[in-house]
């Protein structure tokens, strides 16, 4: 039904509606109210009417009433469905299902996948095959399966963390209907034009012909992104964007390389608009830590955007030789240096009237990554030493020349110069003012856009030998050097051979000098690689993946299709090159799914002729019960209405009321609370528990903690069926102050910090449970947040809250999860137990220092020597919780390509330990009693 979720089963008794006229006509006739009159014959006579009457007429309200009653009744009688199953149809042809699995279609994959659950599903029962047409696979084959094969293939299905071109797979989707003939279609769309989305439509289209297809679009929240991420002087910004007008605000959170939160920013869109921002006032310290931003709950790569060293903000240390800067501020060089650099670095001057070399020493001291001198001359040999050593490790020098420079003898510089200067116009000679010419293609300024307005008048030479072309980064049009540079080290030393003031050319007004020092800044940084296009073996450079995102926005090792890339690649993320980090861990190269310049636009899939579906969260629900329900209360009313009229009610009254004071009485017990009722819900919850081995956690009352214990849990419980012979149950919630605790081998307590101490009957119970042989799991969840130290650990708000719950409780001596300990081998060989954190350790209660140590003072100690409580800081929960789709719920820290794995592997570990018991301590023998049986 258009606009609703509705439809009917049987939408030809829909014609019914029309008898309503005639039923109007029918009831609104109504038979007069009788009047009770007295007997004595002579006022029979006064009472006669001279005229004919005519009937009553039925109140138009209760005409209306029974209206109503009767169209619910036609309406129950056409099958209404809310929510029907998507895509039903009554075609015996296949079904193709054509989904949309880009970066846009992953915040609202669970749907996508439903809906085509559900198309599968139906197919099936019609025994119509299927056929899979994922948009991002353009040489995928084709073919039409049966609905269980179907079913795998789309739960192996994933969303891709890249834009898609769908024009792509338009052959491949022409050649198959071609084969195929008579074909359904679905079209399981994300709603966002990735590009080129007019001319897929049209495509479309055209290929479909007469066939039927369905396209699925709304009911689901549109897609976010971020783009265009800026750290400017006072804050750092992040353009977000939306493809239509449905959401109204939400929150950008920024993270560091570990994962840990360092700021949010909140964003909201104004009416109609699809681009916002959202700003991050931050100081510059914090702002150059972060490395990841986020949409808070969208889930996919486009909302993700990262961040290497090209968006640090840099400290750049400014220095000036030249004594006029001070009585002509607005004329000096380090005014225009200033200006061009302030847009994008932390520009840092030296004292006004101290010496330069002291200025510079102060510089190097502070470890600033780039150093600009203008028109500074010789220095002295220590600070010459001192600034070798300084570029030779990163530092980029960046030199301006001047008179002082022209004079002086100085091999700081990358080409060997020329004593004096060249004058060009001036009165002594016949050479005239010179242009620039085009950039070198193999040096930081290639593509950058010539000024034909620059202009130099005078400049520093270079001695002009083999090597000159090759360091020569931009020249005058007669072929002589305006700015050369070299690398040194790991460290870059460059040369304007002009003033950074107005004095020998115009160049410091131009924007083109501010996007050179740009350049120059984007190279600085200690320790940093070749400077992009810095020479052309550097441009040449490549970078291996080092993490790469999922569709979700996940990390996760790169996958086999990834490829390196140029170290100055600046493009969006491809199949080739998915989003993530690239490099050296130590400085990695950051690689997002969408450029700066993209902008996202919702896909207009009007001039389709096709039939509209929407998403649905909800299951399928039919109509006719509470429709018939509702009319036979409408009946109800009807009836009652016409005996107050009739006046039958009045009769009614004058009854006895006994019958039904009797009946009232008999049915009063029945809502009376039973004991019986509570009696069979501890009995329901000791057979739940125990028809089934089941691992069982606390439940804090904080919900967040909660919901991702539960779904760690489930996750540890799905793990252990896949890779143990364990077939668990659901895991279940626990309150330890009223639910019993020995119907479970392992509980798992989340601690939450600052949470008030469980009452005292709770700590009774858990003591008594662990010393019956019980283990209980304590996890802080805490371990990043402990400080550095051997006693950092027990400095954390979740470490003093545990001390507040352990207080109570008979705890044995703890000590670190040894090497040779049962835990590290119960079914996987372990050296750590790492959860979404690994820096934490594991306690165990501390082993017998010998064999005839007397262990009977330990207290607790529970049955098969298994340790009654474990403790850990990690967050293992935090690593195991999986969403329905099967994708991690949280990120992990530091996120090794296998810390989940092994995070997983700690808890088949755990729980086989509490199962099993030391029986696995008696494996170290096995060496001797295989050398005594001679094997």
């Amino acid at each position: 039904m258009a606009g609703l979720p509705l439809s009917f089963a049987e939408p030809m008794l829909l014609f019914g509606l029309l008898s309503l006229p005639v039923l109007w006509w029918l009831l609104r006739v109504m038979p007069p109210r009788p009047r009770r009159i007295e007997f004595p014959p002579t006022r029979l006579l006064f009472d006669i009417a001279p005229k004919e009457e005519t009937p009553s007429r039925t109140p138009w309200w209760l005409t209306a009433l029974r209206l109503a009653a009767a169209a619910l009744i036609i309406l129950a009688a056409a099958g209404p469905i809310w929510n029907p199953p998507a895509g039903a149809t009554a075609s015996r042809a296949p079904l193709a299902i054509v989904i949309d699995d880009g970066w846009s279609a992953a915040s609202s994959w669970d749907a996508r996948v439903k809906a085509a659950d559900e198309l599968i599903s139906n197919a099936n029962n019609d025994r119509r095959g299927v056929a899979l047409i994922p948009l991002s696979e353009p040489t995928r084959d084709i073919a039409i399966m049966p609905g269980g094969t179907a079913r795998v293939a789309l739960r192996q299905l994933a969303p891709k963390p890249y834009a898609i071109d769908r024009l792509e797979t338009l052959g491949a989707i022409d050649r198959f209907l071609k084969a195929t003939g008579d074909c359904d279609i679905a079209w399981l769309s994300d709603g966002v034009d990735s590009g080129h989305g007019a001319d897929f439509l049209k495509g479309l289209s055209k290929i479909v012909g007469d066939r039927s297809l369905t396209v699925f679009e709304g009911g689901t929240p549109p897609a976010m992104a971020l783009t265009a991420a800026e750290n400017a002087a006072a804050k750092m910004t992040v353009k977000v964007l939306r493809a239509n007008g449905d959401v109204g605000s939400g929150t950008v959170r920024g993270l560091d390389q570990k994962g840990s939160p360092i700021g949010e920013a909140h964003f909201a869109f104004a009416p109609g608009e699809r681009e916002t921002e959202a700003s991050f006032d931050l100081p510059v310290e914090l702002r150059n830590d972060i490395a990841r931003l986020e949409i808070s709950g969208e889930r996919s790569a486009g909302a993700v955007q990262l961040l290497d060293k090209r968006w640090r903000r840099r400290a750049v240390g400014v220095v000036s030789g030249s004594s006029s800067d001070t009585a002509q501020p607005l004329l000096a060089s380090i005014f225009y240096l200033t200006r061009a650099l302030a847009p994008f670095a932390d520009v840092r001057q030296g004292d006004r009237g101290g010496a330069p070399q002291q200025a510079v020493a102060q510089f190097l001291d502070q470890k600033l990554p780039m150093i600009v001198l203008a028109d500074v001359g010789t220095l002295s040999p220590e600070l010459r030493e001192r600034i070798d050593a300084w570029i030779e490790h990163g530092g980029v020098l960046v030199r301006f020349a001047g008179p002082r420079l022209a004079q002086a003898d100085d091999d700081l510089v990358p080409v060997k110069l020329r004593r004096g200067g060249r004058s060009l116009g001036g009165s002594l000679t016949w050479e005239k003012p010179q242009h620039l010419a085009a950039f070198a293609p193999d040096g930081p300024f290639a593509g950058l856009a010539v000024p034909k307005d620059v202009t130099v008048n005078r400049q520093v030479l270079a001695e002009p030998d083999a090597v000159l072309p090759t360091k020569s980064w931009a020249s005058l049009e007669d072929g002589t050097p305006l700015v050369t540079g070299e690398r040194r080290g790991k460290g870059l030393l460059v040369l304007f051979h002009v003033s950074a003031d107005m004095r020998w050319s115009d160049l410091p007004m131009s924007g083109s000098f501010v996007e050179m020092l740009r350049r120059i800044v984007d190279t600085s940084g200690y320790a940093s690689g070749p400077a992009p296009g810095a020479t052309s073996e550097a441009k040449a450079e490549t970078v291996a993946p080092l993490r790469t995102l999922d569709g979700f926005g996940v990390f996760g090792p790169p996958p086999s299709t990834a490829k390196p890339l140029a170290a100055d690649f600046r493009d969006r993320a491809t199949l080739d090159h998915p989003p993530g980090f690239y490099g050296p861990a130590d400085g990695p190269l950051a690689v997002n799914t969408l450029a700066a310049s993209d902008r996202i636009t919702p896909l207009d899939t009007s001039g389709l002729h096709a039939r509209r579906a929407n998403y649905t969260n909800s299951e399928p629900r039919d109509l006719r019960g509470i429709l018939l329900s509702s009319s036979l209360a409408l009946f109800l009313i009807d009836a009652l209405i016409v005996a107050l009229l009739g006046g039958g009610i009045a009769g009614l009254l004058r009854q006895r009321v006994a019958p039904a004071a009797l009946l009232l009485a008999l049915l009063l017990p029945m809502g009376l609370p039973s004991p019986i009722r509570a009696e069979s819900a501890a009995d329901e919850f000791a057979i739940k528990a125990t028809a089934q081995t089941r691992l069982a956690y606390v439940i804090t009352g904080n919900a967040d903690v909660d919901s991702i214990v539960k779904a760690g849990m489930s996750g540890l419980t799905l793990f252990l069926a896949q890779r143990t012979a364990l077939e668990a149950g659901d895991p279940v919630g626990i309150d330890p102050a009223h639910d019993e605790l020995a119907f479970f081998p392992l509980i798992y307590w989340p601690v939450v910090p600052g949470a008030p101490k469980p009452p005292q009957a709770a700590i009774d119970k858990i003591d008594a449970y662990m010393k019956q042989g019980g283990t209980v799991l304590f996890d802080t969840r805490d371990a990043i947040e402990a400080p550095p130290g051997d006693n950092g650990a027990s400095q954390t708000p979740g470490m003093r809250t545990l001390r507040e719950i352990l207080s109570s409780l008979d705890v044995p001596e703890l000590e670190p999860v040894p090497r040779e300990h049962v835990l590290t081998k119960t079914f996987y060989l372990l050296r750590d137990f790492p959860g979404r954190f690994d820096s934490g350790q594991t306690w165990v209660e501390a082993l017998p220092r010998n064999e005839d140590e007397d262990t009977a003072s330990h207290p607790a100690r529970g049955g098969d020597g298994v340790s009654p409580i474990i403790i850990t800081s990690n967050d293992l929960a935090g690593a195991w919780a999986i969403r329905p789709d099967g994708q991690p719920m949280l990120p992990l820290s530091p996120g090794e390509p296998r810390q989940r794995e092994f995070a997983f592997r700690a808890g088949v570990n755990i729980v086989m330990y509490t199962l099993t018991g030391n029986y696995k301590a008696d494996q170290v023998h096995a060496p001797a009693l295989i050398e005594r049986l001679g094997q």
